[in-house]
């Protein structure tokens, strides 16, 4: 993908937003998610948010995922949060997860929801790439 801008404002940004949410939803079972456009997105980052639903429907607000998905050089970078548990550190993916505190910044331990938000993020990070020749 050339820049993130053109990957969401481009002629399927809903087949990615689909994609994204498709991706929630198999590695977080069994929530299902809607992804809406949090911020005008650029040519190096977006920000978008996971809007999550249990099982009957009935949103789940305390499980929304906010995702930052941003370029450094070639890398793609993911910032995983949610931010209505600010007191949960949030995840950054690049080629591998760190758990940081969202005040300090400082690593900490993956919490125990971790280990399906961390499939998450290889999931996007795979998703999201370019495709290697």
């Amino acid at each position: 993908m050339e820049s993130l801008s053109e990957a969401v404002d481009g002629p399927g940004p809903n087949d990615l937003l689909r994609r994204v949410a498709a991706a929630a939803d198999l590695c977080l079972k069994p929530h299902r998610h809607a992804v809406v456009i949090s911020s005008e997105p650029g040519p190096e980052e977006c920000i978008l948010r996971l809007l999550c639903r249990r099982a009957d429907g009935e949103r789940a607000e305390l499980n929304d995922i906010e995702l930052e998905i941003y370029r450094s050089g070639e890398d793609l970078h993911l910032m995983l949060s949610w931010p209505e548990q600010t007191d949960q550190p949030m995840l950054w993916q690049g080629h591998h997860p760190v758990w940081m505190d969202g005040d300090s910044g400082q690593r900490c331990e993956r919490p125990a929801a971790g280990a399906a938000l961390e499939a998450l993020a290889r999931r996007l990070r795979a998703l999201l790439s370019p495709a290697q020749p």
